[in-house]
C-alpha cells in the first residue's frame, strides 16, 4: 500500500500487558496511534513479561490464547477465553498469547490477521536496546526482526531508563515523540537520505532516552545512527544449592537500577551443585556506563550518552564484514586455497 494511506499496524512487545511495574508504556503508545494518528491498531503481545529472549520461537509448546480488554486510564482489564462485546470503559479488544514476541508478531501476520498488517511496531520497550549485544538479545527487536522475515516492514522501539524510578512526567513526551518518528518512518520508509541502506531497509531500531530534556520545547535531538559494536562478560553467578529455583528479574534490562538485587555472593560450582542465577550487572558496567573514549561516533550507544534519540536502519541479515569477502574479482575467487 501507499506509505501515504494510513497503515494498519500489529502491536507487539516483550513486556506483556500493562502493568504499571513490568510494561507501563504499551498503552500510552497505543492510544497516541488510534487518537493522534487515527491507525487501525491491532494488539498482539505476550501474556507475561519476555525480556531477554531475541528472537525465539515457540515450538514445542502449544501456543494458547486470551482475548483482553484494557481500560480506561492505565489500561488494566479483563481477560476471557472468547471474544465478546466490549463493556463500559473498555478501549478496545487485544490478544494475550503464552508465547514469545518472534511467535506473537508471526501468529498476529499470518494467522490472526492473514494479509492485513501493513506495519509492525514492537514496545516500547521498559528500558534501552542500543548496541549489538542488548539488541541481539532483546525481544523487542526480535519482534520486529521476526516480522521483517515476513516482508512486513517494522519498527522496534524502545525507552531507555534513566532516572530511577521514571517520573510519570516523562511519558507522554515520550508517546508524542515516539509517535511522530514512527509515522515519518513510515511516510518516508527507507527514502530518507541517511536512513537509507542500498535501498534497502528491513527495519528500524529506535531508542529515546527518557530524561528531562523531553519536557523542555526544544526537545531531544534525533540522529540517525549505526550499531555500536559490543559484548558483554558474565551474565550468571553461581549460587549455593538451596537457593530458591528461580529469581525475580528486573524488566527495565540493562537499565534497571544498580541496588544489589539480592545479596548472594558468587558460588563456587561443585559436581553436585551447577546452579547459576541471572546475574549481569557486573558483565554490563562497560555497556551501562560507557566511557566516552569506547563509543563509536554516531552509533545509537553514542547517541544515548549523549541524551539523544538514535534511529538505527537495519537489515534482517547478519553483517557480513565490510572489506574481504566482497573484494573477489571473480567466482573462481571465492574458491579456498588451503588444504584441509
Amino acid at each position: 500500500m501507499s506509505t501515504n494511506a494510513k497503515p494498519t499496524v500489529l502491536l507487539t512487545n516483550d513486556d506483556g500487558p500493562p502493568d504499571s511495574k513490568e510494561s507501563p508504556y504499551i498503552f500510552g503508545l497505543y492510544k497516541h496511534l488510534t487518537e493522534r494518528l487515527g491507525w487501525d491498531v491491532k494488539v498482539v503481545v505476550p501474556s507475561s513479561q519476555k525480556s531477554w529472549i531475541g528472537k525465539a520461537y515457540q515450538i514445542k509448546e502449544i501456543t494458547k490464547g486470551y482475548y483482553f480488554y484494557p481500560t480506561n486510564p492505565n489500561g488494566g482489564g479483563e481477560k476471557s477465553l472468547v471474544s465478546r462485546p466490549l463493556k463500559e470503559n473498555e478501549v478496545a479488544e487485544w490478544i494475550l498469547l503464552d508465547a514469545t514476541p518472534a511467535t506473537c508478531a508471526n501468529i498476529g501476520i499470518h494467522n490472526i490477521y492473514p494479509n492485513g498488517i501493513d506495519l509492525v511496531i514492537s514496545g516500547p520497550n521498559l528500558g534501552r536496546n542500543s548496541s549489538s549485544a542488548f539488541a541481539l538479545s532483546s525481544g523487542t527487536v526480535g519482534a520486529a526482526m521476526s516480522s521483517s522475515l515476513s516482508k512486513t516492514r517494522s519498527i522496534a522501539i524502545s525507552y531507555g531508563t534513566v532516572v530511577h524510578p521514571t517520573p510519570a512526567t516523562y511519558f507522554e513526551p515520550a508517546h508524542i515523540l515516539g509517535t511522530k518518528i514512527i509515522d515519518h518512518l513510515w511516510r518516508t520508509w527507507g527514502s530518507d537520505e541517511y536512513g537509507l541502506k542500498n535501498k534497502e531497509v528491513d527495519l528500524y531500531n529506535v531508542n529515546i532516552p527518557l530524561i528531562e530534556p523531553l519536557l523542555n520545547e526544544e526537545g531531544l535531538k534525533i540522529y540517525w545512527t549505526t550499531m555500536w559494536r559490543t559484548s558483554y562478560g558474565r551474565l550468571f553467578k553461581a549460587i549455593p544449592g538451596d537457593s530458591p529455583a528461580t529469581s525475580k528479574v528486573n524488566p527495565a534490562g540493562p537499565d534497571s537500577s544498580t541496588s544489589p538485587e539480592e545479596p548472594v555472593e558468587n558460588a563456587t560450582p561443585t559436581e553436585s551443585n551447577l546452579m547459576f542465577k541471572w546475574s549481569p550487572a557486573l558483565g554490563m558496567e562497560s555497556l551501562i556506563r560507557p566511557k566516552d573514549s569506547s563509543l563509536v561516533e554516531g552509533s545509537d550507544g553514542w547517541a544515548l550518552h549523549h541524551g539523544a534519540v538514535s534511529v538505527t536502519p537495519l537489515r534482517a541479515s547478519f553483517a557480513e564484514p565490510v572489506e574481504g569477502i566482497h573484494e573477489f574479482s571473480s567466482v573462481e575467487d571465492r574458491i579456498w586455497k588451503v588444504r584441509l
